[in-house]
């Protein structure tokens, strides 16, 4: 199976111009990926030999780097990724707990998707939020200080189509096509939306400003060892 002649011509359009802005063109790989990723629901048979035509690499090239990332699937993929972290800081408060309830209420496993296509249920190791653990990412935006009821709330809603705003970031979700597009380099306009830190986040800049601490300067370290 090959895409359709108006698919082609329209991923070669976008594939060109992502090219175009690396010195090489190998170095467009990963978001070449993204690209098809956005087309197919996951990197698939056809997206691995489009990308390996397109920078002139092999297919075992493209598939090296494809199965090495997590962000690409292997396998068609759920309209919404949702991650739990079980890391160290989001496991022992509460992240283990919420990834084995979530899992049974859904039904399905790391990296399953739900029968009816709408979540993908992933194991994260870290999604770098840990001042708002446990956390959760849905479609790689953020949602904090999540139980186990409040997750099972959000894969409810999202199955129901009813809409879900993330904690920071956008006013709405996008799905996880639209997201591999957006890593694609194809901005949807969303990025500036909503707070990027808040919080346990600003707590320590809070600290600084009101006991007027302020940073080292520069060589300070070096000439107090000298005394």
């Amino acid at each position: 199976m090959t895409y359709a002649p108006e698919v082609r011509a329209r991923l070669e359009t976008d594939a060109k111009e992502i090219i175009g802005r690396y010195p090489r063109p190998r170095s467009a790989l990963l978001p070449l990926l993204h690209l098809v990723q956005s087309e197919d629901g996951y990197v698939s048979d056809d997206g691995q030999e489009f990308c390996a035509e397109m920078l002139g690499l092999s297919k075992a090239e493209v598939v090296g780097v494809a199965t090495f990332y997590t962000m690409y699937k292997r396998k068609p993929a759920g309209e919404y990724n949702v991650g739990v972290c079980i890391n160290a800081l989001c496991a022992v408060m509460g992240g283990d707990q919420i990834w084995e309830e979530l899992s049974e209420h859904v039904g399905v496993g790391h990296d399953e998707t739900t029968s009816d296509g709408k979540i993908t249920l992933e194991r994260l190791e870290c999604n770098a939020a840990c001042d708002f653990a446990p956390v959760m990412m849905v479609n790689w935006e953020f949602f904090d200080n999540q139980t186990p009821d409040s997750a099972r709330q959000l894969v409810d809603d999202l199955r129901e189509g009813k809409e879900v705003a993330p904690t920071r970031g956008p006013s709405r979700l996008c799905t996880f096509r639209e997201a591999s597009r957006v890593l694609a380099g194809f901005p949807d306009g969303l990025a500036g939306e909503g707070p990027s830190a808040a919080g346990p986040s600003l707590e320590g800049l809070r600290l600084a400003k009101a006991n007027g601490w302020e940073a080292p300067k520069p060589g300070a370290q070096e000439r107090g060892s000298e005394k």
